[in-house]
């Protein structure tokens, strides 16, 4: 059967409902859409930034910025948005516990529109301050999107589509890094005159999940397990599955609920030294501390820099950078598509190790490039070839969830029941690990 039959006949014998889908592209678009954006938006005006700095530095100081101080300036603009993801995943459990998943969600698009228009402003305002706190600003709202909205959409889908509503994250973080370089194309916004408009798009999928998701349900096993709103549940199970009884998925919540009132937290450090799930606890802590080290956002952030090292003319880069987002976009939905039949971790093993060793070559590539007339081309090879692997894998959403899916199983096994705060960076990201012991 071919993904397309696959995919049709999904749609065909799930009764896979418009509010489910909704909530699903609506609440990626406000969220993994704009993380992706902004892995990719700050390559394309990164010559007029620093050019901005530099004029900026001038009119305070009276003399030109030194070279070291721009790449310093450059550096930390885009860097500080991993530390507004880190911030961001720190406070999203506390957000999450007041106001849901829906309304954390809802809220962080405040921090969208707030970091749209201090990036925005911050030219006409003569501050290159306003640009590095913007981009902390759309870091924290990163942050608290890649915890909230998985946990939303894994929460309102049926356990058999799960993995399917699932890859709405992983899809729509590729189309905003694809979308964020083709507005970043000379002949759109990629200009010296427009670069401040490729910020104020942030606002645009916000504002739009603004007003739609309010017309959506909240989590149904928020509502009956922290609200106590058993009927709220039931009418949003309904909604999302487009039935009537639901009185199955209720007592599934139901359990899970007494499930944990019989149990208690233990300590990080009980979790360590609990040698029943050792060696579960290692094969996570190392695919994630791998999936984080692979190298991956140097390639986004720095994609330009990098092809023109390769030796490929500047006129033409915008144009070849493109080609990696639609790589990565279409890897994504393949990756999608085959990763029920293939497995997890055949995708896991075969994009970490495909990535190595495309890496290994671009290593060699770049030395030679000088060298031998072709060699650029073999060199942009190669960062296709490492974004393909990486999505194929690594970058695959549920390949990795199927890691801590696995641990919960053997944790059970063992008398255990297990939680998990997934501290995401936009990237860096941090995976704490809260173990229950039974009582």
């Amino acid at each position: 059967m071919s993904g397309s039959d696959a995919f049709c006949l999904l749609f065909h014998q799930q009764r896979i409902t418009a509010c489910l889908i909704s909530a699903a592209f609506f609440g990626a678009l406000g969220s993994s859409f704009l993380y992706g954006y902004n892995l990719s938006v700050v390559n394309a005006p990164a010559g007029f930034i620093k050019a901005f700095y530099n004029k900026t530095w001038v009119e305070r100081y009276r003399e030109p910025i030194p070279a070291g101080t721009t790449t310093l300036l450059w550096s930390f603009t885009v860097s500080i948005f991993a530390i507004g993801g880190l911030l961001g995943t720190f406070s999203v459990s506390f957000i999450i516990k007041a106001l849901g998943r829906k309304g954390t969600l809802l809220l962080n698009n405040t921090f969208a529109v707030a970091a749209a228009l201090l990036l925005s402003l911050g030219k006409m305002s003569k501050s290159f301050e306003m640009l590095i706190i913007g981009r902390i600003i759309i870091g924290v709202n990163s942050g608290i999107a890649l915890s909230a909205l998985p946990m939303y959409l894994g929460e309102i889908s049926p356990r058999h589509i799960r993995g399917f509503i699932g890859q709405f994250n992983s899809i729509l973080i590729c189309l905003g890094v694809f979308t964020g370089q083709v507005l970043g194309l000379p002949e759109l916004l990629g200009q010296e005159s427009r670069w401040i408009y490729l910020f104020s798009f942030l606002a645009f999928p916000a504002v739009l999940q603004l007003f739609v998701l309010p017309f959506l349900p909240e989590s149904p096993r928020y509502l009956l397990m922290e609200r106590r709103d058993e009927a709220g549940a039931e009418r949003a199970f309904q909604r999302f599955l487009g039935k009537e009884d639901v009185s199955q998925e209720l007592e599934e919540v139901h359990a899970e609920a007494r499930a944990q009132d019989n149990l208690h937290a233990a300590s990080v450090l009980q979790l360590l030294r609990s040698p029943a799930v050792r060696w579960q606890l290692i094969t996570i802590v190392i695919t994630m501390a791998c999936y984080q080290l692979c190298g991956l956002n140097a390639i986004w952030y720095y994609t330009n820099g990098i092809l023109k090292a390769a030796g490929f003319a500047e006129n033409i880069l915008p144009y070849i950078t493109l080609t990696t987002g639609a790589i990565e976009t279409l890897a994504a939905i393949v990756s999608g598509l085959v990763i029920e039949r293939i497995g997890r971790k055949p995708l896991l093993i075969f994009g970490f190790s495909s990535m190595a060793v495309f890496f290994s070559l671009l290593t060699v590539f770049l030395n030679f490039q000088d060298s031998v007339s072709w060699m650029p081309y073999l060199s942009y090879i190669c960062i296709l070839a490492v974004i393909a692997a990486f999505c194929s894998g690594p970058g695959n959403r549920d390949a990795r969830r199927n890691l801590n899916q696995h641990f919960l199983a053997v944790c059970e096994q063992r008398q255990l029941a297990w939680s998990k705060a997934a501290c995401q960076k936009s990237k860096p990201c941090v995976t704490y690990f809260l173990c229950k012991l039974e009582s």
